[in-house]
């Protein structure tokens, strides 16, 4: 081998070993369990990982590989992990969604999941098997830019708030009343969490209050005491949120602060300030904020009810300029949200968000258009939510498996209706729309340009149409507009944006309006799109989208040991 040889093949060796250097496997070893815990100072039980509610958070670099060895320890059901933002590619089994990604983990069972960060952001994870996100399975999974990267915007400190709704009845009794005849509305939450915390009946503001309410007296330690933020003066701070609430739309807001709005679903975007900020189930933000104000007082952070009359208190913790008091009540009252149905309020702040200048911009054309409709339905007496009038029910075997081995009558291959009638008033439905069961999947073309188009209407109640966010498993999404009242090609096509659009993996779809999304179907796998509201899930609110299943190659038979696909791998097993 000549000198020169020798040379090349040295420099290649060590631009592999720091290559290798920077880019690390991140090990865990998780239990998922129940425990007793009080949220919000009433014991009661939480699905835990490692002793811990909320469960630990993870933080990773672009690059890095994450596995994780889940143990299921709860006694009687079946646990899966979602790992939300994630794109999941060469890894599709690894996405945790039961029923399309993968069979339930069995009490007593460990799966590993094993998959790459390929993508600096604020993400977080949950439990996605039925409504376990509501017991508290969920966490932060942060991943920060490569060793060798910068963000585009300077911060001496972060801090991450992970947002959630609290019921005191547990998520089992609420599968069963909403899936009762006659139904049962779970009602509203209790109260709203902030990293797990929250407070029932008191309040940190009491002496604020216009009602009578009791002054919370916390020492500190309890378990629900609130996690106060301490700050210095005059430096700015990353505020990385996100919201796993189960039903609740909410509003935060940083009393006497300035937020600029960074990041939104990992995706940078172009700044911009506000004095408060809407916030959906299944959202994640980058904020900035400086410490500017009076250093002598304390501040508000303050989450609030979004989109249904409010009969949840606010919830609220401290920002403590040191050397104050950690505990020290702010002299001023919360924050005041704007009004619960202050819908324009809420559109106007979704549509400041645009990419920032070098993002990917969208194809200009679309290969194929969908037209979703969003509707609440009574399918045989039971009160279900529909898309284009079919209620999804998953099947038992899951779809990644059924699809990649070519198993027949695992789910309807009839596909969905890819719009719904144009005669279809969403002002006023009619009482009992023609509506069915269903778990058809959307055949996706690989490589193509998709479009949808989410129309939302009326539900079965007179003058109600309720805000729902909806949630793209393994892809993010180019948000193209915003509209009021049935989606028309003509008129609403003239006002997408195709410059700028953000990109995002959640978005909203407002009450009696409509949301246009393109997104690249290029990520083989089988993928969830449902509204992130976890009632409405259970009741049948989500599609199934499926695109170069052929392409996905070794599966993890662990992840296919149920239904037709368990069966399959017995037989084999047994020849």
């Amino acid at each position: 081998m000549s000198s020169l040889a020798i040379i090349i093949l040295l420099l290649l060796l060590l631009e592999l070993s720091t290559i290798s250097a920077m880019v690390k496997t991140r090990q865990f070893k998780w239990k998922v369990e129940y425990m007793h815990w009080s949220p919000d100072g009433v014991e009661g039980v939480v699905m835990a990982i490692n002793g811990k509610f909320p469960g630990p958070t993870i933080r990773a670099r672009v690059g890095d590989t994450i596995y994780v060895e889940l143990t299921n320890n709860l006694l009687t059901e079946g646990v899966v992990i979602h790992w939300h933002g994630i794109s999941q590619r060469e890894t599709p089994w690894a996405d945790g969604t039961a029923s399309i990604s993968q069979c339930p983990i069995n009490p007593g069972e460990t799966f590993v999941y094993r998959f790459i960060v390929d993508k600096a952001g604020t993400y977080f994870y949950h439990g996605h098997y039925g409504m376990q996100r509501s017991a508290g399975l969920y966490g932060s999974l942060i991943v920060e830019v490569a060793k060798d990267e910068k963000e585009p915007f300077h911060y001496d400190g972060e801090f991450n708030l992970l947002l959630s709704d609290w019921w005191h009845k547990s998520f089992q009794d609420q599968q069963i009343d909403l899936s009762s005849m006659p139904f049962r509305w779970i009602g509203e939450p209790q109260s709203l969490l902030m990293n797990g915390r929250g407070q029932f009946n008191c309040s940190l503001a009491a002496q604020f209050s216009k009602s009578p309410i009791s002054q919370c007296k916390l020492r500190g330690d309890e378990q629900y005491a609130p996690q106060i933020f301490q700050v210095h003066p005059n430096k700015t701070y990353r505020l990385r949120v996100a919201s796993s609430t189960a039903l609740s739309s909410l509003n935060l807001a940083i009393g006497g602060h300035k937020m600029v709005v960074v990041e939104a679903d990992g995706n940078y975007i172009q700044p911009f300030s506000v004095e408060n900020m809407d916030i959906y189930s299944g959202e994640s933000y980058s904020i900035l904020f400086t410490t500017d104000q009076d250093p002598s007082n304390n501040y508000w952070i303050s989450i609030s009810v979004r989109g249904r009359e409010p009969k949840t208190p606010q919830g609220l913790t401290i920002l403590n300029y040191i050397p104050n008091f950690a505990s020290k009540i702010p002299n001023f009252p919360p924050p005041l949200p704007p009004l619960w149905n202050d819908y324009n309020y809420s559109k106007t702040f979704s549509k400041k968000i645009f990419a920032l200048m070098g993002s990917p911009k969208p194809p200009t054309r679309h290969d194929r258009r969908l037209f979703l409709l969003n509707t609440q339905n009574r399918i045989e007496g039971y009160t279900r939510w529909a898309i284009n009038n079919i209620s999804l029910v998953f099947p038992t075997t899951p779809y990644l498996g059924s699809i990649n081995y070519g198993i027949n009558n695992a789910f309807d291959t009839k596909s969905p209706p890819n719009t719904f009638s144009k005669d279809y008033d969403i002002m006023k439905p009619p009482p009992n729309p023609n509506s069915t069961y269903g778990n058809g999947v959307y055949m996706l073309k690989f490589n193509t340009t998709i479009d949808i188009i989410l129309q939302n209407a009326n539900a079965l109640a007179e003058n109600v149409s309720e805000i729902h966010p909806w949630h793209l498993h393994g892809h993010n999404f180019w948000v193209l507009g915003y509209g009021d009242g049935n989606f028309t090609t003509e008129d609403a096509e003239t006002t997408f944006n195709l410059n700028n659009p953000p990109l995002r993996n959640t978005v909203v779809v407002f009450p009696y309006g409509w949301t246009a999304l393109r997104f690249f179907a290029d990520n083989p796998g089988v993928w969830a799109f449902h509204c992130h509201i976890e009632p409405h899930l259970h009741m049948g609110m989500g599609v199934v989208f499926a695109e170069g299943v052929h392409l996905v190659k070794n599966i993890p038979s662990e992840a296919l040991t149920c239904g037709l696909t368990g069966k399959m791998f017995m037989k084999n097993k047994h020849k």
